[in-house]
């Protein structure tokens, strides 16, 4: 997962941080909250509703400066814009098959390879409406020994934001009810989808 992401670019790092600051200025969006100072952990950005949430993140990490990977729908990874996707920090995933049940096992090798590294994950894995999240994201926190970084829109209130940092226990089915719990007030941009 090592490559060139904008974040590596002095110059595009200042822009994505000063246009990220702009648009959510422009769209009315407030930021919340802070980065942890910790080199590693799991960023779960919810609730993931509306084919705008990336646009929304993508703000808050160029606002924030947080040098982040994220697992994407393999098919943002192609066309004549697939690039924008891995130069932004994107890792494509195919959900379907085998290949992300690996993505956990890649994700936990990437964490042990580097020094730094957030790898923001939308937990309901589609903007549709589910009945549960997906558990990926807590089985690479549990294995890579890194917390969650409970990340956030609330349409509601015109917020996005990082929320507090979740340490897994290992008890998947209580410490889910505890994430569950934090997300429970917020709403999506497509309320209809939650």
């Amino acid at each position: 997962m090592a490559a060139k992401l904008i974040h590596d670019s002095r110059f595009f790092s200042g822009f994505l941080h000063h246009t990220g600051n702009l648009f959510l200025r422009l769209t009315g969006w407030k930021k919340v909250g802070e980065v942890p100072d910790i080199p590693k952990f799991v960023a779960i950005a919810a609730p993931h509703t509306s084919n705008w949430d990336f646009p929304v993140f993508m703000a808050v990490v160029g606002a924030f400066r947080v040098r982040a990977r994220f697992f994407g729908k393999h098919t943002l990874f192609e066309g004549p814009f697939g690039w924008l996707f891995y130069w932004l920090g994107g890792v494509p995933v195919e959900r379907d098959t085998r290949a992300a049940a690996d993505m956990v096992e890649g994700a936990v090798k990437a964490f042990a390879a580097n020094d730094d590294f957030i790898l923001g994950i939308a937990p309901e894995g589609t903007r549709s409406k589910v009945d549960r999240w997906k558990t990926g994201f807590y089985r690479i926190a549990v294995a890579a020994d890194v917390p969650i970084l409970m990340a956030y829109l609330d349409a509601s209130k015109k917020e996005v934001g990082l929320g507090p940092l979740f340490y897994p226990t290992g008890n998947m089915e209580a410490d889910m009810a505890a994430i569950h719990a934090f997300y429970a007030d917020k709403q999506g941009i497509n309320p209809a989808n939650q």
